[in-house]
């Protein structure tokens, strides 16, 4: 019995267009109204992901930046999982001797050294839950994207450190360099207390330990009285790893890569072809059953 369904957002709830479908939002308010609790699991600020849920008009928890912060439905913060000031401080100075491009998420917004490769950030991002679409109208999304999501420019990363009550939730590091970025990868793995993983071909997510999908929504069902043996979750990249692991029923989109869809139970439509919905209604006429 499906009591929890959760979806990751980009190349998953969202098509091509970064839209929630008809048939997506209509598949979530069924799941709804059958006592079925939905929660949104993304590597999004809330920002970002509160955009395409509110045109959508779709009210759920929300766990942000792969678990870093978590929302209720009502816009509160219940949960958060910063990375210490100290390991924060340690891991730009040593980015920064890399000579790789990073941006940091915090409570106060994103920031970014560099603005025109934060763009094409999200634009590898996108391209990789889309890889069919015009790379001009992706182009174009991004920007969008970047304009609701309270990303800042700033000169010095160490002025973030005078901001009180400042937390950092995330460094995406960024670079088509594929030999460097798993360089840096390991190199975290091995010298900090981080968690590492990826939404892209060309980005790493680092955050606290705690700060993973899969852990995030474990402490959230827990706390609401159920457990993972009841969860559906919905995924298609390796940041989705943690809860698809973790979960009574894991499902892969269809454009998932190879390696996540050897890890899950089921394997659903692609992103473009409402394969969350259809995931969902199975899952539904399951419960009926039982």
């Amino acid at each position: 019995m499906v009591k929890f369904i959760a979806s990751d957002m980009d190349g998953t709830l969202l098509n091509k267009d970064q839209k929630v479908s008809q048939e997506n939002k209509e598949a979530i308010a069924r799941a709804q109204s059958e006592g079925v609790e939905v929660i949104i699991a993304t590597g999004r600020s809330y920002q970002e992901a509160r955009f395409a849920l509110d045109e959508a008009a779709i009210e759920c928890p929300v766990i942000c930046v792969n678990g870093a912060v978590v929302y209720t439905t009502d816009g509160a913060v219940a949960t958060s999982n910063p990375i210490a000031s100290e390991t924060v401080k340690s891991v730009i100075k040593y980015l920064e001797e890399t000579d790789i491009y990073f941006e940091i998420y915090t409570n106060d917004g994103t920031y970014t050294k560099n603005y025109a490769k934060s763009l094409a950030s999200i634009i590898d991002i996108l391209l990789t839950a889309n890889p069919d679409l015009d790379p001009l109208k992706v182009t174009e999304q991004a920007k969008e994207r970047i304009k609701v999501s309270n990303i800042k420019s700033i000169d010095n990363y160490d002025a973030l450190f005078a901001k009180a009550e400042l937390e950092f939730y995330k460094f995406l590091v960024f670079s088509n360099q594929y030999d460097k970025l798993g360089q840096i990868a390991s190199f975290l793995k091995e010298n900090t207390p981080l968690a590492v993983s990826a939404s892209a071909r060309e980005n790493l997510e680092v955050t606290s330990q705690d700060a993973q999908k899969g852990i995030a929504l474990e402490k959230y069902v827990q706390a609401r009285g159920g457990s993972l043996s009841e969860t559906m979750a919905m995924g298609d990249n390796f940041n989705d790893v943690s809860m698809l692991e973790r979960v009574g029923r894991s499902v892969a989109m269809g454009n998932a890569p190879s390696e996540i869809k050897g890890i899950c139970d089921f394997i659903t439509d692609t992103n473009d072809e409402n394969g969350v919905a259809k995931a969902i209604i199975e899952a539904l006429n399951e419960n009926l059953k039982k």
